[in-house]
């Protein structure tokens, strides 16, 4: 419970921005205050993070995060434009475009793969293992007693996967649900194989720069 707030913070601090300052000020300001206060709220809390790497080695999840990057955009492209109008949405700014590109390319990606992939999913696996044992209060046990460094790297159980996955799309758009549960079990299956989460956020990151480029030269900007 202790790691609640370090690994939750720059995801309601980005969403909080979003949600808050919308329609008060500028596109451009607003992500230029998410590229300064998100990364300091990482910086400020990464003494407390799990390891981004495991025992496979790195550059090769790189890769695989690449390749599942690729197949992410895919899947979401696939999945969430059926609920989008081919061409709809409005251009963005050269600035605002850049400034959006680096946030969703670089800061998104860490912030939300420590927090869904990171302190989620290893807090539901963790209640699930306990659930099984017939631990009393189990949910209790998982935050205050369970250490997220005990999870061991690609560690997994069906309901951690499931839990995750269900709060990872409840952050998005209700018509990107169905595009978010497959993005999820996809990164949850990248955790599986890799055993880290530095494929994961790899992955994730190539997804939404791809997403980026996609919509500025085609001009369904609807889908991003």
């Amino acid at each position: 419970m202790d790691l609640l707030i370090p690994y939750a913070a720059p995801y309601f601090a980005y969403v909080a921005l979003s949600s808050v300052l919308h329609n008060k000020l500028p596109e451009e300001i607003i992500y230029i205050m998410k590229l300064v206060i998100v990364p300091g709220l990482l910086i400020w809390a990464w003494k407390w993070y799990v390891p981004l790497t495991g025992p496979e080695n790195k550059w090769i999840s790189c890769l695989w995060g690449i390749v599942f990057g690729i197949i992410g955009l895919v899947v979401w492209c696939g999945l969430y434009a059926p609920f989008t109008t081919a061409g709809g949405g409005a251009p963005w700014s050269d600035l605002g475009f850049t400034l959006r590109l680096l946030t969703a390319g670089f800061v998104v990606p860490v912030f939300e793969e420590l927090f869904m992939r990171g302190f989620v999913f290893r807090v539901a696996l963790q209640w699930d293992l306990l659930r099984r044992q017939k631990t009393p209060k189990a949910f209790s046990a998982a935050l205050d007693e369970a250490s997220m460094f005990d999870v061991a790297p690609g560690q997994w159980t069906v309901y951690a996967v499931v839990i995750s996955t269900i709060i990872f799309a409840a952050g998005h758009l209700v018509a990107e649900w169905p595009a978010a549960i497959a993005y999820g079990v996809l990164m949850a299956l990248l955790w599986i194989l890799r055993k880290d989460l530095i494929s994961c956020i790899v992955a994730h990151g190539v997804t939404n720069i791809g997403l980026a480029l996609y919509v500025y030269h085609s001009g369904h900007w609807a889908l991003w």
